[in-house]
């Protein structure tokens, strides 16, 4: 009995370790984040295909919010939202933010000088969690058109030459979301928001800077 219970403890101890092994991941974004207008967002949004894609050695949380931008004077500020606390809360091993693309309308971009500094402030306090995390931050994926003020002009040439910015002086990492995305208008039913074929593009992208693997 006694041999038979050190076993069953044995193993128990080894599952519990394999399960709090798990490589966390937090994705940080807006409405595309979050799987608006994707049928079936709970396995379809981006961040869930990136978890079937990566298996059960991840664990992906999708911590994105429709309409929230980077700009804390922005309409909708992603860090005055509980979502980033739960976020910092949370203490994932890499974070994704993907944000930019409401930054890009009329009456957000009039704080533009701001956007910099913003992004900043986020990705600091990011890398201050006891996790010590690996930080991607990406470039926003292609808009095809000016739909709710959103215009890609504005974040071809402002916004992804800022994340640059960001992530060479945080020193960060850089996924491109916005070419990849550049020429599958189909997969965008209203020009903004990705199908589920979009999705899996956004998530390849993703799996591939994480992993290294095609």
């Amino acid at each position: 009995m006694k041999k038979h219970l050190v076993s069953f403890l044995f193993l128990f101890i080894i599952l519990g370790t394999s399960a709090s092994a798990q490589i966390k991941v937090a994705c940080i974004g807006n409405s595309i984040t979050f799987g608006s207008g994707v049928k079936d967002r709970a396995q379809n949004s981006y961040p869930s295909v990136l978890g079937q894609m990566l298996g059960n050695e991840y664990e992906v949380q999708n911590f994105g919010i429709s309409a929230r931008t980077a700009l804390n004077k922005g309409d909708h500020p992603y860090m005055q939202e509980q979502k980033f606390r739960d976020a910092l809360a949370y203490n994932p091993d890499i974070f994704v933010i993907k944000l930019g693309t409401n930054d890009s309308k009329p009456q957000n971009w009039i704080y533009k000088d701001e956007y910099k500094n913003d992004l900043t402030t986020m990705v600091k306090a990011f890398q201050q969690l006891p996790s010590q995390p690996q930080i991607y931050l990406c470039y926003p994926a292609k808009a095809y058109t000016t739909q709710w003020g959103i215009n890609d002009s504005i974040i071809v040439n402002y916004i992804i030459p800022f994340i640059t910015e960001v992530a060479e002086e945080c020193n960060t990492k850089i996924i491109n979301l916005h070419t990849p995305t550049s020429n599958m208008k189909e997969n965008f039913p209203d020009q903004i928001h990705p199908n589920e074929v979009g999705t899996r593009v956004l998530a390849k992208e993703v799996y591939y800077a994480i992993t290294r693997k095609d």
